[in-house]
């Protein structure tokens, strides 16, 4: 009976084993078929170089862009001085305090027979002024001068980021509003 058993046992294991199903792999996708290369781009003819349009002036002085170049202040022995301009050139603006007679000179390179009309517009508005060419200097100056006290000179410190300078026959200078220009009015306000 041993032996039937044993016999049994395996008849039963070889039953079982016929009745697991082989695993079924699904086949796999066909290749994509490979799509053809777009023809090459046919050369346009050369484009002749055209110059970059010009910006648009500027309806309100304070969308013009500003004036490239920044502000310095140096003390002198005769007052003081704040320059506008792009370091290693000469300046485009001088600011200057001669305390001695109580007066702020904005001077800027510039030519004229005799005085020629100018503005300086701030927040505050436009005022009309003249520029007078400066006597005996090294280089051709027009400038304008005015009183320590002046309001014009508070407008233009106090102007809303920016102010503009303009003198008949020159490029209007579009200039930040910076702490040297507040510097130099009060070096010739102090008593």
């Amino acid at each position: 009976m041993k032996i039937n058993r044993a016999h049994s046992l395996l008849l039963l294991v070889s039953a079982l084993a016929g009745c697991v199903a082989e695993r079924v792999v699904p086949p796999a996708p066909p290749a994509p078929t490979p799509r053809p290369f777009p023809p090459p781009a046919r050369p346009e003819a050369p484009r002749p170089a055209l110059a970059p349009a010009p910006a648009p002036a500027s309806a309100n002085w304070r969308d013009a862009p500003q004036t490239p170049g920044t502000w310095s202040y140096q003390a002198e022995a005769g007052g003081s001085v704040a320059r506008f301009g792009t370091p290693g050139a000469a300046p485009l603006l001088a600011m200057r305090c001669d305390p001695a007679r109580r007066t702020v000179t904005l001077s800027r390179p510039g030519m004229a027979a005799a005085s020629i009309p100018a503005s300086i517009s701030t927040s505050g508005g436009t005022e009309a002024l003249s520029a007078s060419p400066v006597p005996g200097a090294t280089m051709s100056m027009l400038a304008i001068v005015f009183a320590a006290n002046d309001r014009r000179l508070d407008a233009m410190a106090f102007s809303r980021g920016r102010f503009a300078l303009d003198i008949n026959g020159l490029p209007t200078l579009y200039l930040p509003v910076w702490a040297e220009i507040g510097r130099v009015i009060e070096d010739c306000r102090q008593p």
